[in-house]
Formats: structure tokens, C-alpha cells, sequence
């Protein structure tokens, strides 16, 4: 036996069919429109945007920044990056590079110890000076003139300072620090800068000068890092310029020093005194 199906008569419209109990919506599709562009998903024959090799250069600018390029390589391949006119030209370019923002799992966030550090870690004064405040200052530039930096103020995870035939003074011993790891890019053409750190402070000298110098001053005394210190890292260039580091304690903690050895040599004395009477 077989059972009929009801004819449609012309015109009619068909029975609607019964919606399930249980419907499923469609998945939401996030709105990519104002996302910048990843070089690495496009076709390899697209054309490359002003922004799409602006973001390839910055990252190059952040891997010497790191250590992950010298400056050959770096100079190389942002003239590459700018020349590039696909996304083929621009991939391979930071294909052995971290993907951006994967070196924040290492920085560690504001407020947030780095991770792999115990926040007992920061002991004494450092405490109350990392990750407590955003930062005030990202960058400096000074063009036949100077710029400063001192006193009370909070660096930025990353800080660029450049100068022009001028001169610059960044002065961290009384800073706060928006993350225990820091890098300050310094670039000096024609000019100086000078870079003033506390004596216990971990400061890596990464840094080249080209007919110009880029270091660490010699301290007169055996170094010794506090182990809450942030670490901060100071590269860039100077091309027929300078930039120093110099670790320098403050006026007060210099008299403070001055007033305790005095105390000793008081206490000394009137040891003596004593065995002698």
C-alpha cells in the first residue's frame, strides 16, 4: 500500500513546516572590519597596504629592540619591507619572528608580577615602583635642543627617545616602572644622551655606535643587583654621537650613606675608647 501525497492546488501556498524545539541560531561573526590586517592570511600575490608594511616594520623595530635582530639584519630587512609591494614580499620577512603580543606571556601585565618571579621577589624599595602606576612617558625627541626626564615619573614598557644634534638626560633612580621589564630605545645622531640608573638596578647595554660610542660607564665599586629590581634594557644606535649609562645614587641616598659610615666610625672610635680605658 502506498500513501498519496496531498496535491498543492495552483496558487496555494505550501503548509509551513514545524520549527524544531530546539533551534540553533547561527554563529556570530565578529565584526573584522576595523582589525588591522594580518600579512600572513591574505594571498601571497595581494597587494600590500602602507599600513600592512608599517606593521611589519614595527615589529622589526620591537625584535632589535629585543635582541632578536642586529642591526644589519634589522637595517636589511626594513628596506625590504618598504621596497615590498605583495604580501608574499612581506611574510618571510618576520616569519621567524614572535607573532605579536606572544611576548607579553614574558613581560608580564601591569599590576601583575612577571611570571616566573614569586611576588615576594620584590623586596625593599622596588616594591611600591613597578606596576602600580600607567605610564607618563612612552618617548622623547629633541631636535637642536634637549629633552628630560627625571624625578617622580612612570616609564613606559617600551620607551623611545631619539635625538637630532641636540642632547637628552633620562634619569631613573627616582622612576616608577609600568613593568618589571623594560626597554628603552635610545638613538642618537649628532647628539647625546645620557641614561642615569640606581646602583643596584639590572640594566642589560645592548646598543651600537657608529663613529660614535654606546655603553656602560665603568663604576668604581663591585655591582650588586637588588633581586627585586626591574630589568631594564637600553639598545638603539649612535651615529657620530653617544649614549651612556651611568649607575648613580641620589643626593639623599649619597648623604644617607655619608651620615651611616659616620655613625660606624663614631661607634668604632668609642669601642676603642672603651678596650683602651
Amino acid at each position: 500500500m502506498t500513501s498519496e501525497q496531498p496535491e498543492s492546488r495552483p496558487g496555494s501556498s505550501p503548509e509551513p513546516r514545524p520549527e524544531p524545539k530546539h533551534a540553533v541560531s547561527p554563529p556570530a561573526v565578529p565584526d573584522t572590519r576595523s582589525a588591522a590586517p594580518d600579512p600572513g592570511l591574505a594571498a601571497p600575490d595581494t597587494r600590500a597596504s602602507d599600513a600592512e608594511r608599517e606593521q611589519i616594520a614595527e615589529r622589526l623595530r620591537e625584535a632589535v629592540a629585543e635582541g632578536r635582530l642586529d642591526m644589519l639584519e634589522f637595517e636589511e630587512r626594513l628596506d625590504l619591507t618598504y621596497k615590498a609591494r605583495t604580501h608574499g614580499e612581506l611574510v618571510p620577512l618576520v616569519r621567524d619572528l614572535p607573532a605579536p603580543g606572544t611576548t607579553t606571556d614574558v613581560v608580564g601585565q601591569a599590576g601583575q608580577p612577571a611570571r616566573g618571579l614569586a611576588p615576594e621577589t620584590a623586596t625593599g624599595g622596588w616594591a611600591d615602583r613597578i606596576g602600580r602606576e600607567p605610564a607618563t612617558s612612552k618617548g622623547a625627541f629633541a631636535f637642536w635642543g634637549g629633552f628630560t626626564r627625571k624625578g617622580r615619573w612612570t616609564v613606559g614598557r617600551k620607551f623611545t627617545a631619539a635625538v637630532f644634534q641636540a642632547g637628552g638626560d633620562i634619569d631613573l633612580r627616582e622612576a616608577r616602572f609600568e613593568d618589571r621589564d623594560v626597554v628603552i630605545r635610545c638613538f642618537a645622531i649628532m647628539g647625546g644622551m645620557q641614561v642615569t640608573v640606581p646602583p643596584d638596578m639590572n640594566v642589560e647595554v645592548r646598543g651600537i655606535g657608529l663613529m660614535g660610542g654606546f655603553g656602560e660607564a665603568r663604576s668604581s665599586g663591585d655591582v650588586e643587583i637588588s633581586p627585586g629590581s626591574p630589568r631594564v634594557i637600553v639598545t638603539g644606535f649612535a651615529l657620530m654621537g653617544g649614549v651612556g649609562v651611568e649607575r648613580k645614587a641620589t643626593e639623599a641616598e649619597r648623604r644617607r650613606l655619608k651620615e651611616q659610615r659616620k655613625r660606624e666610625k663614631l661607634e668604632k672610635k668609642a669601642e676603642r675608647k672603651e678596650l683602651d680605658g
